[in-house]
């Protein structure tokens, strides 16, 4: 059986832009959230990092009409999400990529369907410099050479000194500090097959267990470039506009920007959940996903720093769950 997709990711430009609302605002049209009775019990949160913040405010927002709701958070990575939901360890997996065929495969032959995937929010992976650093911008080919070893972008030559890409003075001989995602993170393997074309990356990057830990090691090196959600920027770092192609023009990571496509490092966030094809799912998770797709549920979203989904992407997957 195919992965049951609401969305394919490659339409997240489309499906945002064919709201009419201000797409850095939550959509007016998106419905409010209604308590129902009988709804108690435990959820579990297993999975990413890069939205640990986001389930555990979701999390709160819940609380607010289920008092009597448990819910277990935990971020180490998008990873531990595909297990944790195949095993029963958690009802909820949260990933900020999307469930590899392998991942997919392992649940599949555990219940004879797939997991269910949930586009949650928009997010737009930053690349983040000191904010002392004055770069005007960087390409993607660019990027690529600043932190794999490979170039599988196409720039021509290894970039290992800010003078490299544009900057003068003190900056022309300073070295880079580079600070990544470990690999059991989801974030790692997004910008690895968006920004490095698929290749490896340097073994002098410095890896890091989470998205906070990056911005703050960016944040106290002067010389320091990482990666990491835009969720996660503070006032101790800058964000690098990006152009898709060496030469283009550079793109600020703004909800427009990801909304109309041309932010290159635009992606969904995901919850994975299990949902059999022919059964209701149970009321705390029926209900949780609910308010997911619910005014007061994207407006945690914007809260949170994402960029909130259209009611015409909510109303549809309600729809497809039956839980309109």
């Amino acid at each position: 059986m195919m992965l049951k997709k609401a969305f394919a990711v490659a339409a997240l430009a489309s499906a945002v832009a064919l709201s009419s609302y201000a797409v850095a605002d939550v959509d007016p049209n998106l419905p409010d959230y209604t308590a129902v009775s009988g709804v108690s019990g435990n959820l579990s949160s297993i999975g990413s990092d890069t939205l640990n913040n986001l389930m555990a405010l979701w999390a709160e927002e819940f609380n607010r009409f289920y008092p009597s709701v448990n819910i277990q958070v935990q971020g180490a990575g998008s990873s531990t999400a595909p297990p944790a939901l195949t095993e029963g360890t958690a009802t909820l997996a949260p990933m900020s990529r999307g469930m590899r065929q392998s991942e997919i495969q392992a649940f599949e032959d555990k219940f004879g369907y797939a997991p269910y995937e949930l586009p949650v929010a928009i997010d737009m992976l930053a690349v983040y410099v000191n904010k002392d650093n004055p770069i005007e911008g960087l390409s993607l080919p660019q990027v690529d050479a600043i932190f794999s070893a490979t170039r599988r972008c196409g720039y021509d030559s290894d970039i290992t000194r800010w003078g490299q890409v544009g900057l003068t003075g003190a900056w022309e001989n300073r070295d880079f500090a580079l600070y990544s995602r470990n690999a059991v993170s989801g974030t790692y393997g997004f910008f690895k097959d968006n920004a490095l074309c698929g290749g490896d990356f340097k073994s002098s990057i410095n890896e890091q267990p989470g998205s906070s830990s990056v911005v703050q090691g960016v944040s106290e090196s002067i010389n320091g470039i990482g990666y990491s959600g835009i969720g996660y920027r503070t006032s101790g770092v800058r964000v690098v506009p990006l152009a898709a192609e060496h030469g283009g023009d550079f793109v600020e990571a703004s909800a427009e920007n990801a909304a109309s496509g041309e932010y290159p490092l635009a992606r969904y966030l995901f919850i994975y959940i299990n949902k059999h094809p022919n059964q209701e799912l149970d009321p705390q998770t029926r209900e949780f996903v609910k308010m997911l797709y619910s005014k007061p549920g994207q407006e945690v979203v914007h809260r949170d720093g994402y960029v909130p989904l259209p009611e015409t992407l909510a109303s549809r997957i309600r729809s497809e769950l039956g839980i309109d």
